[in-house]
């Protein structure tokens, strides 16, 4: 199991948001009150003007870092470069999730470190 599969056990359908190719799905400076699941498309995330750059794929998770530092601000931008379906969690599931399944805590690291590691360059 890995973080998307505890997302999409928690979720109902008014969760999935679909999102047309070059639509923002966050701003730089926005609160950031949910976390974002790619089930389909491939998104942007970028940073520090655009000089930083990653792009995620399906199965990966994002966005969670504005629930879990104290001001909840995004510092990047979210966008779809394709057609993109994602499953938004917000904080309060979130914080269920982390309680009652604390595997979830740690499927999200483990997702996060990989990233980390992608951007790197040390996969």
């Amino acid at each position: 199991m890995n973080a998307l599969d505890t997302m999409r056990a928690l979720a109902n359908q008014s969760e999935v948001r679909d999102f047309e190719a070059g639509e923002l799905i966050f701003r730089s400076g926005e609160s950031g009150d949910c976390m974002f699941g790619l089930l389909e498309g491939t998104v942007e995330l970028t940073w520090n003007g655009e000089a930083g750059h990653e792009q995620i794929s399906e199965g990966d998770v994002f966005g969670a870092g504005a629930l879990v530092i104290g001001d909840h601000r995004r510092y990047g931008n979210a966008r779809a470069l394709t057609p993109s379906r994602i499953l938004v969690m917000n904080r309060e599931k979130f914080l269920f999730a982390v309680q009652e399944s604390p595997m979830f805590a740690i499927e999200l690291l483990g997702s996060i470190d990989e990233r980390l590691r992608r951007l790197k360059g040390t996969t």
